[in-house]
């Protein structure tokens, strides 16, 4: 993929990324309670999809990523970027995993030009698995493999019966994160306080500090940036009244977080461990990417096979923050499905009577032995 990016193409691909990144929140988030998503592995998911399509397939995945931007160029050098950390200068290392994984079917033929484009992700790499004769293995291989790369925070990605006999492969993104504040909280400070939830009060642990953050206020809004080993950052979004997300689009959140200045903060925070386990495919299509998951879907980039299509969009994200840090790791699997897959029994041969045996150059078919066997010792 290309270099960094630079000037008004990144604050364009900037915008597009927190555009995404809210329309997908606010779907997920209208059922009301906790919810936790990876834009960035979703986004990373999206874009190996996008690689994979043709035509309106392609189209429908690119308008959601980019919006009116030709392509999604811009979004793949933003997530490739953004797939590497500072070097921490004291304390302890920041740590970023990040794989993009096609898992196939061995009988899968694969375009090379696919091959070529992934091998320009992150952690990228191309892996098999016995999806058609043995689903359950296939299953465990590719909840393995994410497990490795998120440190076991994510060891169910993928459910029993997710994989089908008409499973053929999967576009797999996993990430991890782990960061410990510029600023860590005291634990000593951190006490019981009230928490107002919409079902209620309720009593959390508050974590307590006193320092000079990043702090802006706009249009109902305030945020406070904590920084975090390695150019991470938590950013907290608190609004003066109810949590509304429809009071915060994509130029109040760009405004806010331009608007950032450091100053003198006295921040409450309470100890943060939320996950989410869900199925993106009803949330994507109401979003405009529909084809994906039919049968007209045109995956001709990856696989010159006209039956393939995506039968779920399944995502797993987990984050938690204390005093020292934050932790967290996502993973997305595009599962793929052939509209059907003929898969033959084998014939029985088993030589257990005499029988004949040529042994033949096979180009000429000149005969270089010919036997009686009925006796093989």
């Amino acid at each position: 993929m290309p270099g960094t990016l630079g000037g008004m193409a990144e604050v364009t691909a900037q915008r597009q990324h927190l555009r995404f990144c809210l329309a997908l929140h606010r779907v997920l988030a209208s059922a009301g309670g906790n919810t936790c998503f990876s834009p960035y592995s979703v986004a990373s998911a999206l874009g190996l999809a996008y690689q994979a399509a043709r035509g309106p397939t392609a189209d429908e995945l690119r308008a959601l990523l980019s919006g009116d931007e030709p392509d999604i160029a811009k979004q793949l050098e933003l997530l490739a970027d953004a797939a590497t950390l500072d070097v921490s200068r004291d304390g302890e290392e920041p740590v970023l995993a990040v794989s993009n994984t096609l898992w196939a079917w061995d009988r899968l033929p694969v375009n090379e030009d696919f091959g070529a484009d992934l091998a320009g992700w992150p952690g990228a790499k191309v892996a098999y698995a016995p999806f058609v004769t043995d689903p359950e293995a296939a299953r465990q291989a590719i909840n393995d493999d994410v497990a490795r790369t998120t440190r076991d925070l994510i060891t169910e990605l993928v459910p029993e019966g997710a994989v089908t006999v008409d499973t053929v492969a999967s576009l797999v993104n996993a990430l991890y994160l782990k960061a410990v504040w510029r600023n860590p909280f005291a634990a000593a400070h951190t006490a019981d306080e009230t928490f107002h939830a919409p079902g209620g009060d309720r009593t959390v642990p508050m974590m307590r500090q006193t320092e000079r953050l990043g702090y802006a206020e706009a249009d109902g809004w305030q945020a406070a940036v904590l920084p975090a080993a390695g150019g991470v950052q938590a950013v907290v979004l608190l609004p003066e009244a109810d949590l509304a997300e429809a009071t915060l689009d994509v130029d109040v959140l760009a405004g806010l977080l331009d608007g950032v200045r450091t100053r003198r903060v006295s921040l409450g925070l309470p100890r943060v461990d939320v996950g989410m386990n869900v199925s993106l495919t009803t949330a994507l299509g109401e979003l405009g990417v529909r084809e994906l998951f039919t049968t007209d879907a045109d995956l001709s980039g990856l696989s010159p096979d006209p039956r393939l299509f995506v039968s779920d969009a399944l995502h797993e994200s987990v984050l938690k923050l204390d005093e020292d840090g934050l932790e967290g790791a996502a993973a997305t699997a595009m599962m793929i499905r052939m509209t059907s897959v003929a898969v033959e029994e084998p014939v029985s041969f088993v030589a257990d009577r005499p029988f004949l045996l040529l042994i033949r150059h096979a180009a000429t078919g000149a005969i270089y032995f010919l036997a009686r066997v009925t006796d093989p010792a």
